[in-house]
């Protein structure tokens, strides 16, 4: 059997991966192994000089070959043998793991982008993400400029000579509103069509509210994803993590900075999402989306919610965008898990929306009042009081994130508990 088998699903090579791994011989295992050594025996000088010699310099050609392990910050086997996968999974050359999403994030745009050039970003954007965007990368003289990516003719006038990125979650946390992966694309096409290879703009993609199940960026165009392992793919919530996936070219520069930079994974993060995480992430997404249109048109219908955001829902905004680019392996129309809804709040205190995650935080048995998102367990949040805090409040309400929206994410308890459990919270509100 080849390493690679394009002719089974992705559900099924979701759980077999590369069945043929260079990383570590283990055809006799079932399940991989996990490694926990921080260092690797070397067998003569010669053999460390050469591990050293061919870190971050991918030969042409078969680049499968198993690789001299030195040290675990360079590269060890059960980390190799999960970006194998997540590889396959997102339909990219190489991925390389980290040991957050936002370290991901970090490295992506700190690799593709040098002093005195530009990123465009949506005006919207996780705040941790907004964070970098606003107090760090800048003082490395990189420039972010945020548009309204919604409108197209925003982002082609936002491209300056100096501009290397466009840069997006699609869907947007938290308003779950859709960029359309293929026009940014196009756009970056337009702009790099007189450009030389160094200066090109990349397209790059946060994924993390879709997955690959439910949304491939890079088919769609887009040059790179990146995308926290702790949320879907993980979906354990026992360890954070996260990849960058993209073309091969990519791959010595990133490794590079990641070996100087120390954000790598560890090889016991990295296990529990390639043994339980990735394989199971299509049967639980599957179910993740049928308890979420049910909960989304509950909360549609209830007397005590102003709006409900979930690209699911025929009133959704993009509907029509959504169902043409979230798709799962099937060609199914896949609106993911995650679904953003205002409490009727006419003050905008943000009062009644906190007295129903009190209860619920306080007395639900099914709903937790936590961050993060994909897991199991179904979470829920305020993103102006938590995830977004980052961003000024008056921007944030200039943005449409308001008081009284809450962020949940569907997991796999049973629908009619987790909707039993609302009702009895809204009444609270």
């Amino acid at each position: 059997m080849t390493p690679d088998q394009p002719q089974h699903s992705l559900r099924t090579r979701l759980i077999h991966g590369q069945n043929v791994s260079q990383r570590w011989e283990y055809d006799h295992l079932v399940v991989p192994p996990i490694t926990c050594s921080a260092t690797f025996r070397l067998d003569s000088v010669a053999r460390g000089a050469q591990g050293f010699m061919e870190f971050a310099h991918t030969p042409e050609g078969d680049t499968r070959q198993v690789p001299i392990y030195i040290y675990d910050r360079l590269d060890e086997p059960t980390r190799g043998m999960l970006e194998d996968n997540l590889a396959v999974a997102e339909g990219g050359d190489m991925a390389l793991c980290f040991a957050s999403g936002m370290a991901a994030i970090s490295a992506c745009l700190c690799t593709l982008c040098s002093a005195g050039d530009r990123i465009i970003g949506h005006k919207v954007l996780y705040g941790c993400t907004y964070s970098l965007m606003s107090n760090w990368l800048p003082r490395q003289r990189v420039g972010v400029d945020l548009v309204d990516m919604s409108d197209l003719e925003q982002v082609r006038r936002a491209i300056r000579p100096e501009t290397r990125v466009i840069y997006f979650e699609t869907p947007i946390n938290p308003q779950m509103t859709i960029i359309d992966i293929e026009a940014m694309a196009k756009i970056a096409a337009e702009a790099n069509a007189h450009r030389p290879e160094k200066h090109k703009v990349r397209v790059v993609v946060d994924n993390t509210f879709a997955s690959p199940f439910c949304q491939q960026p890079l088919a769609l165009g887009a040059d790179i994803v990146c995308c926290s392992l702790t949320k879907a793919i993980g979906g354990f919530g026992t360890d954070i993590g996260g990849a960058v996936i993209g073309p091969r070219w990519l791959h010595d520069s990133l490794i590079l900075y990641r070996k100087d930079f120390g954000g790598s994974l560890s090889p016991r993060s990295a296990w529990p999402t390639l043994v339980y995480g990735l394989p199971s992430l299509a049967t639980r997404m599957v179910n993740y989306q049928n308890t979420a249109m049910r909960v989304a048109k509950f909360l549609e219908e209830h007397p005590k919610v102003e709006r409900v955001l979930y690209p699911g829902l025929e009133s959704f905004p993009q509907y029509a965008l959504a169902r043409k680019q979230m798709r799962d392996p099937r060609g199914n129309f896949a609106p993911g898990s995650m679904v953003y809804f205002d409490v009727i709040d006419p003050q905008q205190s943000g009062k009644p929306a906190a007295r129903f995650i009190d209860w619920i935080a306080q007395n639900s048995y099914c709903i937790t009042l936590a961050v993060s998102l994909g897991q199991i367990k179904t979470l829920i949040e305020c993103p102006y009081n938590m995830t977004h805090t980052a961003i000024p409040e008056d921007e944030k309400r200039a943005l449409g994130v308001l008081p009284g929206g809450c962020r949940i994410s569907l997991g796999l308890e049973d629908r009619d508990d987790i909707i039993r459990d609302l009702a009895a919270g809204l009444e609270h509100v």
